[in-house]
């Protein structure tokens, strides 16, 4: 669905990533781990064309989209989820989802769907999103972006900063939604076990570089935590 070939890319001029190839699966699921530095939000930004890359592709269900602008590859059926639980904090919870369904003509279902798979914001859709918790907020992110009916889902640190039983919550969200099909995911975490039991594939990112990969699934969790402690 999403691939990356030979993608260099960086600020200035200075190169954050280097010659990164990857494939996220169709109706699939792939994880990049890595620590503080390592480039992953950055190679986030390359694949969503919010930073240009300097060499090397971005396919996106099989067409380059590597010249294409951001609204151009969400109108392709990319969304993306940034790092930090990000919403319309003056807006209610009930409004940041109907801005996102604005115009569509399944709007008012494609809500209730999304109330359905996280249960927790169906109390909270009068209160102002600014007052939610940083759980709320991220399942707030993740609804918002899943009504604009992405084929590709991609999500910067989902679980950063938020509390366990969000963090179960939002791996049920992401396995019941790949499992349904239509949808692939693409999923940066630092959260090994939680990465890992929610996607097929996965990539240790250091240094710019892709230094480890493999099958996702819990058998793998040792290999990551080997690779990422050296």
């Amino acid at each position: 669905m999403l691939e990356l070939r030979s993608v260099t890319a960086g600020y200035g001029r200075s190169m954050v990533i280097h010659n990164i190839s990857l494939e996220v699966p169709l109706e699939g699921a792939a994880a990049i781990m890595g620590h503080n530095g390592a480039g992953k939000t950055t190679l986030l930004r390359a694949a969503v064309g919010l930073l240009p890359v300097r060499s090397g592709r971005v396919l996106l269900d099989g067409q380059d989209v590597t010249s294409y602008r951001p609204n151009k590859r969400v109108r392709r059926g990319l969304a993306y989820v940034p790092q930090g639980q990000q919403s319309f904090g003056q807006l209610t919870t009930m409004e940041n989802l109907q801005l996102a369904a604005d115009g569509r003509k399944r709007g008012p279902v494609l809500i209730d769907e999304m109330l359905d798979q996280f249960t927790a914001l169906r109390p909270l859709l009068a209160r102002r999103a600014g007052l939610l918790s940083g759980g709320q907020r991220q399942q707030l992110s993740i609804a918002r972006a899943l009504i604009t009916e992405p084929r590709m889902l991609i999500l910067d640190e989902p679980t950063e900063g938020i509390q366990p039983n969000v963090v179960a919550e939002i791996e049920q969200v992401i396995l019941n939604l790949t499992r349904s099909g239509g949808l692939s995911v693409l999923l940066v975490e630092q959260h090994v076990g939680f990465a890992l039991r929610s996607t097929n594939r996965y990539y240790v990112l250091e240094a710019g570089r892709i230094t480890s990969s493999g099958d996702g699934g819990e058998g793998a969790i040792a290999d990551v935590r080997a690779a990422m402690a050296v």
